[in-house]
């Protein structure tokens, strides 16, 4: 059966979006009077959202509560900033002609809020068939419903699609979905972590290199 979808998790993966994320970040220490977080060591915790860059940078010492405490102020800064320096991976820029082979879609655990305005901003939303975000089921990844509704949407059996991710998670997710796995070693990766043993179908050390991890997985389906 011929591969004919490619969906996408949004953040490390489509979107580099830590340069955003990791700011409010470093604004919301600086406004606690701690230590900003360097770039390069936050950028690994952006894919755990808001409350995995809080627990970063708070340290080993916060609490639970510290980090629910400061969670909504997190959301409402980052909703006012949500674009301001996230862009479309450099090598997933001819979206476009990928489309013209594949249908193309999201699926992300990032919340619907957000998600959309981001898309917006970036001009992505009209590129893609179907976007499920993390709150519009139950389920959010690494459970398998969310890659399922977005195979459903598209039209497609779940076995026609390739996901392309960035966490265990989500690779996690697209085998149990029943569809072929890409892991983006390019994105929000901690250096312990090795996306060789996650157990994805390939893995790519560029965005660019999509295309030709594509054709490989086309020529055996």
């Amino acid at each position: 059966m011929t591969l004919a979808a490619v969906i996408f998790d949004l953040d490390g993966t489509l979107v580099d979006t830590a340069p955003d994320l990791v700011a409010v970040l470093n604004r919301l220490l600086v406004e606690g009077g701690r230590p900003r977080m360097p770039y390069a060591v936050a950028r690994n915790e952006a894919s755990n959202g808001a409350a995995g860059l809080l627990r970063l940078g708070l340290g080993s010492s916060a609490s639970a509560d510290e980090v629910e405490r400061l969670r909504p102020r997190f959301l409402e800064v980052y909703a006012r900033h949500i674009a301001n320096g996230s862009r479309l991976f450099m090598g997933l820029d001819r979206l476009d002609e990928l489309s013209s082979r594949f249908g193309l879609g999201i699926v992300t655990n990032k919340p619907d809020a957000f998600t959309k305005p981001l898309l917006a901003a970036l001009d992505l939303a009209r590129r893609f068939a179907c976007v499920v975000s993390g709150d519009r089921l139950p389920q959010r990844k690494p459970d398998p419903a969310p890659l399922k509704l977005a195979a459903t949407e598209l039209g497609l059996a779940a076995s026609r699609c390739v996901y392309v991710g960035d966490a265990p998670r989500d690779i996690d997710a697209g085998r149990a979905a029943g569809m072929a796995t890409i892991a983006a070693a390019y994105g929000y990766i901690r250096p312990s972590e090795n996306p060789h043993a996650w157990g994805a179908d390939a893995v790519i050390r560029r965005p660019d290199d999509l295309g030709g991890a594509l054709a490989a997985l086309r020529s055996v389906a």
